[in-house]
């Protein structure tokens, strides 16, 4: 028996399958730090979000990519410091949870949620 033909179509299948299949053209955009830290690290370091969906860095204004620098350099201390999250009653919560996975990702351990207790009724503004 000649298996020459079917070896050929095999091939003609393969190289057609090749060809069909889509090219991957997704990414996955992993934010990175592109410099040492800007401002002064404390033992205590406070993030805060405020209404208007703004970073500030204990009090200072910060971008996402500086907050990011000032992470990664938090994460890497010998004798990590505390890291206090402290977002506003109106800041929205987009901002607020891609805060706190920008913060999970930068490798902090030492982190804390500052002032639930004011929130302990929903829907009352302070």
């Amino acid at each position: 028996m000649n298996i020459t033909p079917l070896i050929d179509v095999m091939l003609v299948l393969l190289i057609m399958f090749i060809i069909v299949i889509p090219i991957a053209t997704h990414a996955l955009q992993i934010p990175l730090p592109t410099a040492g830290p800007a401002l002064h690290i404390k033992d205590e370091n406070v993030v805060h979000i405020d209404e208007g969906d703004a970073l500030y860095w204990n009090g200072t204004a910060i971008d996402r990519q500086g907050l990011l620098n000032q992470l990664a350099a938090t994460a890497v201390m010998a004798d990590e410091p505390v890291l206090r999250f402290e977002p506003a009653p109106r800041a929205s919560y987009a901002v607020s949870a891609s805060t706190i996975a920008l913060i999970k990702d930068a490798g902090v351990t030492r982190f804390a949620f500052v002032g639930n207790e004011k929130y302990r009724e929903f829907g009352l503004s302070q």
